[in-house]
């Protein structure tokens, strides 16, 4: 393995062609019980034969292509094949709304557009310009366009190493739009360099490593953890098929690394708990010698029980699942980044710290502002700057060059950071107290049947917190006696929160909602991160009525 801090990633890429050329690199599902290995040799030959074409457009050096779909090995082949023909890719969600892969299309001055497979292509078709060239992936939707497997078939391959400096723009990746509209961050092959190489020093991983992909490659967490460390250490990753087969895709690969954000860690720990009750297990794990083996059943009938790294991240993980995981003999660690910044710290895999992010990477500084406690990081892993928006990127630094982070933080002795909300999440009550609603959204998240949460309350008496029920836990609700059920359930969760929380931010009412939050409708970002502008733009017209009810469970 070579994971020289010099090398860039199209270097990575020709490594191992040169030295690994019949290892297998990646295991692609293609429907209908089909899979497909590709070797280094394999992935390398369809890579160049698509950068030879791209070059023969005549494109001008540094054009942005998109590409929209879902992870695929081929999506891996086409961000390769633009980065060896001189372009900068722009990665598209491929749960976006049509309104919004327009707007990021027209931002970014896209040229042309890799399609993949996509879940509901048709909705979808609005957002792609007519006169937008097109190159069909395989498992793509049977629209027009060029068909990357013809293209491949009748282009010569590209000859030679394409060297790209470590100062040429990689991609522009565009933020999920947590509090407005997306932004383009921009990256390039040398502060993606940076990112992983730092990362390689905490999370130690070569070619014997497995991953499964399938949070979307957008999003910079797998496209930092998938790709890059990839191509870093020639490991093997395998792709999932589709939520309904997810359970195969978990066995077939057997990750020993596997990334999740903490609604599927969540997920996982529910259905472990649909089958063996919380106190039975909880029980079985403090017998000797039976702890081990109900661990090891539990982790196999997850996929994980090869897993020797497992990590969450993209949003805060409850340190109650961190410790529950712990007792099955699964010790996650906890990243901490953003699009802006790829990772800047983690925890220790064998020194478990719930409720804190852990320690800077090594090259990576931290500090925090000294009236609002935000955190400021500063790296050569941090972004080039928004695309075409120099007051947004002047805006996103200090005047001495640290990125805000807009998250509020803390950190001890030991120098472990703790994230204790966002800066412009806090809101005072009327009794003039600021409420901090990350904390107390994080209990919440750990309530079964609650697929996202929002507490809200400025300038009231006393914050609510408004659920999104599950689809389980809303087909419950439409049976009276279930329904009674749920809300003694929910008020009995609702009075033990409240115990834990100080006088001015116990809740006076949990708000059920039982339409589903999507990112169609708005109310969550493709990377699942709620959004509490518009939560509060629909729904706020009504905060005082529900307050007002004094009830303590309000269905909607």
């Amino acid at each position: 393995m070579d994971t020289s801090s010099n090398m860039l990633a199209l270097q990575r890429l020709y490594h191992w062609e040169a030295t690994a050329a019949h290892r297998v690199c990646f295991t692609q599902p293609m429907g209908q019980g089909l899979v497909e290995t590709f070797t280094w040799a394999e992935a390398a030959h369809e890579v160049r034969c698509m950068a030879s074409h791209l070059q023969s457009l005549g494109l001008p050096p540094g054009s942005r292509i998109a590409i929209w779909g879902k992870n695929t090995a081929h999506w891996l082949m086409a961000d390769w094949a633009i980065w060896m023909a001189g372009h900068v890719s722009v990665p598209l969600y491929p749960t976006l709304a049509s309104k919004t892969v327009r707007q990021i299309l027209d931002h970014s001055c896209a040229c042309l557009i890799f399609v993949g497979k996509l879940d509901n292509p048709e909705a979808m078709r609005a957002g792609l310009p007519e006169q937008l060239p097109c190159i069909k992936l395989p498992l793509s939707p049977p629209w027009s366009g060029s068909d990357w497997s013809e293209i491949v078939r009748l282009q010569r391959p590209l000859q030679g190493q394409v060297i790209r400096p470590a100062q040429d723009l990689c991609t522009v990746m565009y933020t999920s739009g947590t509090t407005g509209n997306p932004k383009g961050v921009m990256h390039s092959f040398g502060t993606f360099q940076s990112i992983i190489a730092q990362g390689l020093e905490r999370i130690p991983l070569d070619e014997n490593d497995r991953m499964l992909s399938y949070l979307p490659l957008s999003h910079i967490a797998e496209r930092g953890l998938v790709e890059h460390m990839l191509l870093a250490t020639g490991m093997h990753v395998f792709f999932a098929e589709s939520q309904e087969t997810f359970a195969q895709d978990m066995q077939r690969a057997r990750p020993t690394f596997f990334f999740s954000v903490p609604r599927l860690w969540l997920k996982f720990r529910e259905g472990v708990h649909a089958k063996m009750p919380p106190q039975k297990l909880a029980l079985l794990l403090k017998i000797p010698l039976l702890n081990r083996l109900v661990q090891k059943k539990i982790l196999t009938a997850l996929g994980l029980d090869q897993c020797r790294v497992a990590a969450g991240g993209a949003a805060p993980m409850p340190p109650e699942l961190l410790r529950w995981y712990g007792a099955l003999g699964l010790n996650l660690i906890e990243l901490y980044g953003m699009t802006e910044n790829g990772c800047t710290h983690t925890t220790d895999v064998h020194h478990p710290l719930p409720g804190s992010v852990g320690k800077v990477l090594n090259g990576v500084k931290c500090r925090l502002d000294p009236e609002t406690s935000e955190v400021q990081v500063l790296s050569s892993g941090l972004m080039v700057g928004y695309f075409l928006e120099p007051q947004l990127t002047a805006q996103a630094f200090t005047s001495d060059g640290w990125l805000h982070t807009g998250d509020k933080g803390s950190v001890d002795a030991q120098g472990n950071l703790k994230l204790t909300g966002r800066v412009k999440d806090l809101f005072k009550t009327s009794k003039g107290k600021y409420v901090a609603p990350a904390a107390i959204e994080a209990m919440l998240s750990l309530m079964p049947g609650v697929e996202a949460c929002c507490v809200v309350g400025a300038n009231m008496a006393q914050p609510l917190a408004i659920l999104a029920l599950t689809p389980e836990r809303v087909k419950q609700a439409l049976e009276p006696e279930q329904r009674q059920k749920l809300q003694a359930d929910f008020e009995r969760e609702l009075v033990l929160i409240n115990q834990q929380l100080d006088p001015h931010e116990r809740l006076s009412c949990l708000v059920l909602d039982q339409t589903p939050w999507t990112v169609d409708s708005g109310f969550i970002t493709p990377t699942l991160k709620v959004k509490r502008n518009q939560i509060e733009a629909v729904y706020g017209p009504s905060f005082e009525a529900w307050s007002e009810l004094q009830k303590s469970i309000v269905w909607l």
